[in-house]
């Protein structure tokens, strides 16, 4: 199924594009500080009879839109991006270059434009931790928040993890109000549940639907390293409702609004949502380390189904097939583990799918021990697993390095980039552009914030301090190469002269 879905459908990210027409389309027109605190399992209201019911009666959404939509935010970015004109050289519609290494005069190009675009976000803790999805906060260089109250605020990105198409993002406020974490395991195929965001500008709307599936895969395309299991549900939501809230009906969150299946970009009767078992561990791990500490079982795997039972001669018809090691040092070969065993459970929780399999161990961290159970030649055995982080051990993974460099002859500031980053690109170095200073040479070449610098005379740079080291007295014409995010592959290069 989660085969077909990608092949025959164009699966939308719910994202940010709704750009600045849109906007003005539509618009112009106490707690403790625990990230994450439990709340009593059953609510009651009372009807006009006074007669007490369940909150949770099926039909009866008036209790969870009420105690979510205070605790949904919208989320609005703003970036630069150079404009390009129709036809002629890309090289003098970005710099304003003719011929970038010919003798030409220097002309503007395309003046940088900004956009605008915007999402949704869930506020997780009285003193303004929020998450949201990373492809809202992505490359955007402001971040506000409007809270349900109409206040607005400035917001800082704590963190971003592209696997999960999560980030978590803060705002200098205390006493608000947010949502506690559901039991997405406990999820029923089949139970109601409520999409909170803001589809096209449009604020704190709520729609209804049914848990239509769980453990969806192969959802998103483009990404890495994927570490997926949707909630599938019906529930309308469109371009607006990226990283909005999905809740059962105690107003437990219970996902992140992520993605859509549409061959137009705008519902068509699926979304998909981030299952809060993976949001908790994210967010308290960006929170808390500034990127995600994962464990990993090192194996290579795949769902058992009736063509490999029968090729593998295994005893059983479900479960997850090891094929192989990572390597020697697997976490799971230390403790045991053979090729062809079949992972039947992990800490007593079945595995029918890699997605479960994926999701339960990406809840834990490098160094925690997890038990699996498997079944080899027809016998179950139960090894304790402790995992190993992406070096193979079990260390706390450092996050990546947010230095920032200015170099006064290239007028501007350089940020390093992190490995995920580098990944997208397909390059091996790089720094990128935070800050273009007024009157600098950056400016004088149309350069915008966010390009990725990847070689200075044909040498590939990799920190901003190399690039500041080889900048250092340097005097005479410099030949610079480089790309932007939003165009992976893409070479664009200027020349200058520093005196």
């Amino acid at each position: 199924m989660n085969s077909n879905i990608k092949t025959i459908a164009l699966v939308g990210i719910l994202s940010s594009a709704t750009t600045l027409g849109a906007y003005k389309l539509f618009v112009e027109k106490p707690s403790n500080d625990s990230v994450f605190t439990s709340t009593p399992s059953a609510f009651t209201r009372l009807v006009s009879d006074n007669t007490p019911i369940l909150s949770g009666v099926p039909g009866d959404f008036t209790y969870a839109a009420e105690k979510t939509t205070p605790a949904v935010v919208h989320i609005k970015t703003k970036s630069t991006r150079q404009a390009r004109s129709q036809g002629g050289d890309p090289f003098e519609d970005f710099f304003g270059f003719g011929d970038p290494f010919g003798g030409g005069s220097r002309r503007r190009g395309g003046q940088p434009e900004a956009q605008e675009a915007s999402g949704s976000g869930v506020i997780i803790s009285a003193d303004g931790y929020i998450v949201t999805n990373n492809h809202v906060v992505q490359d955007a260089e402001e971040v506000s928040v409007m809270l349900n109250d109409k206040r607005e605020m400035k917001a800082k990105v704590i963190s971003t993890d592209p696997s999960t198409d999560l980030a978590v993002i803060q705002i200098k406020a205390s006493g608000l109000p947010f949502l506690t974490f559901g039991d997405s395991d406990a999820l029923r195929v089949g139970e109601w549940v409520l999409a909170v965001g803001n589809p096209f500008n449009l604020e704190s709307t709520v729609t209804a639907g049914i848990v239509s599936a769980k453990g969806r895969q192969n959802i998103i395309e483009n990404n890495d390293r994927p570490l997926e299991s949707f909630i599938q549900t019906d529930a309308a939501v469109n371009p607006g409702n990226s990283g909005g809230a999905l809740v059962n009906l105690k107003g437990e969150l219970i996902g992140i609004n992520t993605a859509i299946y549409s061959r137009t970009g705008q519902f068509a009767g699926y979304s998909f949502a981030v299952p809060v078992s993976i949001v908790k561990k994210v967010s308290g791990d960006l929170i808390k380390f500034g990127n995600v500490q994962r464990g990993f079982l090192g194996v290579k795997i795949q769902e058992v189904n009736a063509k490999i039972a029968e090729q593998k001669d295994l005893k059983v018809s479900k479960g997850v097939y090891v094929g192989e090691f990572d390597n020697e040092n697997s976490a799971a070969k230390t403790a045991g583990l053979k090729v062809n065993d079949v992972i039947m459970k992990i800490d007593g929780m079945e595995v029918e799918s890699s997605s479960k399999l994926m999701e339960i161990v990406g809840r834990k961290r490098p160094g925690e021990t997890v038990v699996v159970t498997v079944n080899r030649d027809g016998a179950t055995k139960d090894f304790n697993v402790i995992l190993k982080n992406r070096d193979g051990n079990t260390g706390i993974v450092k996050g990546e390095s947010n230095a920032v460099v200015k170099i006064e002859s290239l007028g501007g500031k350089l940020g390093e980039l992190s490995d995920t980053e580098r990944s997208k690109l397909k390059i091996s170095g790089g720094v990128k552009v935070t800050e273009v200073i007024e009157g600098g040479m950056l400016e004088a070449n149309n350069v915008p914030v966010g390009f990725v610098i990847t070689k200075i005379d044909d040498k590939v740079v990799s920190s901003p301090k190399e690039v500041a080291e080889m900048l250092n007295g340097r005097r005479g014409r410099v030949t610079f190469e480089g790309t932007i995010p939003q165009e992976p592959g893409s070479k664009y290069y200027f020349r200058d002269f520093i005196r």
